[in-house]
């Protein structure tokens, strides 16, 4: 889910520029920086983002510099004039200064003499062409972001599909080391029966069940398949055109729990050792399905 974008549109009515970024998150959280005269614009920037992006944390910032700059409006303050003016005549009379009050001087003085920029009339037709303009750089943006969030997602398809053939691998051996050690742990029962049967009566036919029904706690076939059943959820939400980050999040929680469970059932050798890379395998996963939306 992480990418970057940054561009510059220009036309002429004016230069725009257009910055996003977007970085993991579970939800989707929209940040927007837009100038106040787009705020007419910001519903639909905002549900250009939530089309195109499912899961992150998205931050968009948008500038606009108009070509046309706004008219000045100067403003002169008479009544702070007339007194300095009139303190000037004062000060003349007494010859303390020589000459009369100058455009210069005013501008000197900031009390004398305000410049602001003046408010443009509002033009409707201007407005809805700038928003236009902000909208396709935009678009221009998500779609730059889009296309390195490909790259990048490319690269971490790879590395969860190897892992995931990873997980077929352990759950076969798995299966494979656990009906070996439940066939050791029924052989083992049996030898004990028949040596303690030496020396006292035994029932035979209750004996021989309650091996059964020790072995069967060994059972992990209903694990298994499950196990199973989740690889092959993961190729079909992989494979589908909708987001399934968050999805496959969830799937990765149900893998390990199966894992947990055939861990504390499952008896024989290399089980143990097996049971934690898969977890370890997992964990790995699990970090890399943050980055998937």
């Amino acid at each position: 889910m992480t990418g970057f974008a940054s561009l510059t549109h220009e036309d002429e009515r004016a230069t725009i520029g257009v910055t996003v970024r977007a970085v993991n998150h579970r939800f989707l959280d929209i940040q927007l920086r837009m100038p106040q005269s787009l705020g007419e614009a910001e519903p639909r920037v905002r549900a250009l983002l939530q089309k195109r992006l499912a899961r992150g944390r998205v931050e968009l910032q948008i500038a606009v510099q108009l070509r046309t700059p706004a008219a000045p409006s100067v403003e002169l303050n008479e009544e702070f004039v007339n007194a300095l003016s009139a303190a000037i005549d004062r000060a003349r009379e007494r010859g303390l200064v020589a000459g009369s009050l100058t455009p210069g001087d005013l501008l000197r003085l900031p009390q004398a003499i305000s410049v602001r920029d003046r408010a443009a009339e509002p033009n409707p037709q201007a407005e809805a062409q700038l928003s236009a303009s902000v909208e396709a750089a935009v678009e221009q943006a998500l779609a730059d972001l889009d296309a390195m969030r490909v790259r990048e997602g490319g690269h971490l398809r790879m590395d969860l599909d190897g892992r995931k053939e990873a997980l077929t691998t352990f759950i076969t051996r798995v299966a494979e080391a656990a009906d070996e050690g439940r066939t050791q742990l029924e052989a083992r029962l049996q030898e004990r029966v028949s040596e303690i049967s030496l020396d006292l009566p035994v029932d035979e036919a209750m004996i021989a069940q309650e091996i059964v029904r020790t072995v069967q706690r060994s059972d992990i076939s209903e694990e298994v398949t499950r196990f199973r059943a989740h690889l092959a959820h993961w190729d079909a939400l992989t494979e589908g055109p909708e987001p399934c980050g968050r999805k496959l999040d969830f799937l990765l929680q149900e893998m390990n729990r199966e894992v947990n469970t055939i861990g504390s059932k499952a008896d024989g050798l290399h089980v143990s050792e097996l049971i934690i890379n898969a977890k370890a395998e997992l964990e790995k996963m699990r970090e890399q399905v943050q980055n998937v939306e």
